[in-house]
């Protein structure tokens, strides 16, 4: 069990009309850690993750950040969306704005940085993720790695408590999916407390604390990568596993 817990869902369901998409889910996810959660299609990992930041709301469950419970509107939930910054598998990127404006904007409207001080993060965190000297680029003149590395920037420029992933390689060309992987791997080796929803499994066997499986909106394994990969407890998972490990 997670000794100091960040996230916690206590009992959580979600509808979508009548289509029961998260099914009593509980999960905790303690400060530091990195849980990747994989899963069929429709399995509910996405919503999963997008109740965490309020992108989804839930219909009955409590989620916790940081012990409190998430805020329901206002000021409270755009500053809950500073605490946990979330990168999305379009990179949703100002097309009209710089690189370095891109990383910045958030920074002042809501951390209420001055220009200069939001500019010089901006810039420390565009080298930290390879991009240093792109910053004065049109998101459009970068490749797609590029830009989601630039979301990654944009995401971490908050200072959050916790990053969520819903599926950040899912639109990239194979040879670009590398470079976004291995910012995400320096980011778990530094301590930042991620939840990934992805269908990459090396990185769930080499960055992962702890893999969930979801199937049908629920969470049917909850283990060490190795135990995961190794031995999956569950048909559903052994069955998923020889499908996608064939490749």
């Amino acid at each position: 069990m997670a000794v100091d817990p960040l996230i916690e869902l206590h009992d959580v369901n979600k509808y979508y009309g009548d289509l029961h998409v998260l099914k009593d889910i509980n999960l905790t996810v303690g400060r530091g850690e990195v849980v990747v959660v994989i899963g069929p299609s429709g399995s509910g990992k996405s919503t999963l993750c997008r109740t965490v930041n309020r992108l989804e709301t839930i219909q009955s469950g409590t989620i916790r950040l940081d012990g409190q419970p998430l805020p329901e509107e206002g000021k409270a939930l755009a500053g809950l969306r500073a605490e946990v910054g979330m990168v999305f598998q379009a990179f949703n990127l100002f097309a009209h704005k710089t690189v370095l404006q891109n990383v910045s904007l958030a920074q002042m409207k809501v951390r209420s940085r001055k220009r200069p001080e939001a500019d010089r993060r901006s810039r420390e965190l565009l080298e930290r993720v390879g991009l240093a000297e792109h910053a004065d680029k049109l998101p459009a003149q970068l490749s797609g790695g590029q830009q989601q590395r630039v979301a990654i920037a944009r995401a971490l420029a908050m200072d959050p408590k916790a990053l969520l992933f819903d599926e950040p390689t899912s639109a990239l060309d194979p040879e670009m999916i590398t470079e976004v992987l291995e910012v995400m791997q320096q980011l778990a080796r530094e301590g930042m407390t991620m939840v990934v929803v992805t269908h990459e499994m090396g990185f769930a066997r080499s960055a992962a604390n702890r893999v969930v499986f979801m199937d049908g909106g629920r969470i049917v394994e909850d283990r060490t990568p190795e135990d995961f990969f190794s031995n999956p407890e569950s048909d559903r998972a052994k069955d998923f596993l020889s499908k996608i490990l064939k490749h």
